[in-house]
Formats: C-alpha cells, structure tokens, sequence
C-alpha cells in the first residue's frame, strides 16, 4: 500500500500565551498561528488582538472591525469564537481577509465581510455590536491606495483634517456600540518639520467628543520599524528621538 501524506492540522493557538495585565505592551515576535502574515504594511500584531478579544468580549459576541486592512482581527475572531463584521473601503483588503479566513474551527462563529467606509455605517443598526477593535491608518505614513481610493484616510496628509474624518467614525462607532460596551484603538504618532505630532491624542480627543469614555490609555512598543538603522544615526545627527510606541485606547460607551 502507498503512504498517504496527510496534510498538518493548522496550529490555532500561539505556544504560550498570558492576557496582558498592565498599561505597557511589548511583542519583540510576531504570532505565527493560524493564517497570520505579516506581510501587510501597518498591520497589527496578533498578540494585541488576542488580548483586547479575550479582556473585552465573550464567546458568541458580535464584533466589528471597520478598517480591516490584512485581516488580523478577523482571524482571531473566528478562532476564539466571536462573530464578525469585516469591513473596508480598500478592496485588497477585502480579499486579502477572505483568503486568511479560509480554515477550519470547532465552533460556530460567523464572519461577514463588506465593503463600507468607516464613516458611513448607515447598514448597520444603532447598538448592535458588542465590541469594537481596530487599527486605523496613520493619516498618510503609509498610503493603502496611491492617492486613487478617495475614501482612503491614508490619503490624508493633514494631521487635523485626518482628526476631522476620525471623527466622523468616531461618531458612527459610538451609535452602533451597545451601552457599557467597549471600543478599542491603536494609533500611533509621526514628525513634520522636525516636531512631534501627538496625532493620537488629537485622535483619542475626537473619540472623547463623540461621547465615549477613556477607559484605558496602552502604551504599546514598536518593533522592527523599517530603516531604523539608518533613522538611528538621522537621530544623532540630527538630536530628534525615534518614535517607537503606539497609543492603545480602550473607549467605553
């Protein structure tokens, strides 16, 4: 008789794995189970999605992540069985989630996936998710679209119009959550001209007027940052610090 060769079940979980307990964030490797990449610029690490899953949501909830860029939130969903709205307005988003979708699990999660821009959420009913989680784009450090996509809030440069339209999601994630329930972000800071731009703080304020409370303030820690070789001497020569945390905002309704 001939050997079958059997195909490797897929590793679901990570090796080891603890539920973060303070405000300081670190993940020097990123997760390698499951159908995760990292070969999507700007994506975040599966270790913070896991987390913010398991602390804020329980099994059978219904999530949304409405910039879903590589599909790291859906992924984590699905296995630890929560249903999900996927949502985007950059269609390589949207099937680049698909195809890391395409495993098998021992529950019965759902996950939906459409195309819609984060600012217009009109489909979707008044406090209808029970949690939100998402990594929007940094204004423009890195573009999604190349300036085509004219709905992509990676086209903005401004720092204050991207605050303006931050907003305006703001405003939609705040009608779609259910009371007490949770919303969390993670966006970082950049330099124009030399200065420091609190572009977090300018965001987390726009979350602040559309009415949710500060629930926790994350520092997370950057790693493997492309060119930081060559930015560490910039550095030096030029006496200006590298930026190498995000800001991880937990919102409640």
């Amino acid at each position: 008789m001939g050997v079958i060769n059997k195909k490797p079940s897929l590793k679901l979980h990570p090796d080891e794995f603890a539920l973060e307990c303070t405000t300081v964030w670190a993940f020097p490797r990123r997760g390698n189970w499951a159908t995760h990449k990292s070969d999507w610029r700007g994506n975040w690490a599966p270790e913070v999605v896991r987390n913010l899953i398991l602390r804020y949501s329980k099994e059978g909830d219904i999530l949304l992540d409405p910039m879903i860029g590589g599909g790291t939130t859906a992924i984590e969903a699905k296995i630890l069985n929560r249903n999900i709205i996927c949502s985007d307005v950059n269609d390589e988003a949207l099937k680049r989630t698909k195809i890391s979708l395409d495993f098998k699990v021992d529950n019965k999660s759902w996950q939906k996936i459409v195309k819609r821009d984060a600012r217009n959420l009109s489909k979707a009913n008044d406090e209808s998710i029970d949690f939100i989680l998402t990594h929007p784009p940094y204004a423009d450090i890195i573009k999604y679209s190349d300036g085509k996509l004219v709905d992509d809030l990676s086209n903005i440069h401004d720092i204050d119009k991207f605050a303006d339209e931050i907003e305006k999601v703001a405003n939609e994630l705040f009608r779609v959550l259910k009371k007490n329930k949770y919303c969390a972000i993670l966006i970082g800071d950049t330099r124009r001209n030399k200065m420091y731009q609190p572009m977090a703080y300018k965001v987390m304020n726009r979350f602040l007027k559309a009415g949710f409370q500060l629930k926790e303030d994350i520092i997370k820690q950057q790693y493997n940052c492309k060119a930081t070789g060559f930015w560490a001497k910039k550095s030096q020569e030029s006496n200006f610090l590298l930026i190498m945390h995000e800001h991880l905002f937990i919102f409640q309704k």
